[in-house]
């Protein structure tokens, strides 16, 4: 199981900007959903925004810390 503010910090190391939403999906700790809001994400694709938060995550999806990841990514309104 993988602390929240853990996953939070991983991500805002790659896009310091960004808030950062988790939810566990299962209250086993290891399915989350995770909100990202960035203003790195402008111009690029849903593709490239999701490998920038997977690669922010990769030691914690590697480990299997986190199993399953439902990830929504979005720029500042």
């Amino acid at each position: 199981m993988v602390q929240f503010e853990d996953v939070g910090a991983a991500i805002k190391r790659v896009l310091p900007d960004a808030q950062v939403s988790v939810e566990d999906l299962s209250g086993g700790g290891d399915h989350l959903q995770v909100n990202v809001v960035s203003s790195a994400f402008a111009g690029l694709s849903l593709v490239r925004q999701h490998q920038l938060v997977y690669g922010a995550l990769k030691e914690e999806l590697a480990s299997e810390a986190i199993h399953a990841l439902a990830l929504n990514t979005s720029i500042p309104e």
